[in-house]
């Protein structure tokens, strides 16, 4: 991870104020483990391009959406 388009990464500082921020607008940062076959359904539901199945961010991307389709807006 990179900051500010520079090579070199966040100091500690960086990731605790991005931390912080994060917090104070509700969102959480987590990191899962995903099966070959969650890949192959976020593709058969639509929410990610078969060719991009190998990039991170598209991955990330067809999870956020995935999860906002399926927990909607709160009642």
């Amino acid at each position: 991870m990179t900051s500010k388009g520079r090579n070199e990464p966040f100091s500690p500082a960086e990731r605790m104020r991005v931390y912080r921020t994060r917090r104070q607008n509700g969102l959480r940062c987590v990191r899962i483990l995903l099966h070959e076959t969650e890949v192959d359904s976020l593709i058969h539901k639509g929410f990610l391009k078969r060719e991009r199945r190998h990039d991170p961010k598209a991955v990330k991307d067809a999870i956020g959406g995935f999860i906002c389709c399926a927990l909607g807006p709160g009642d």
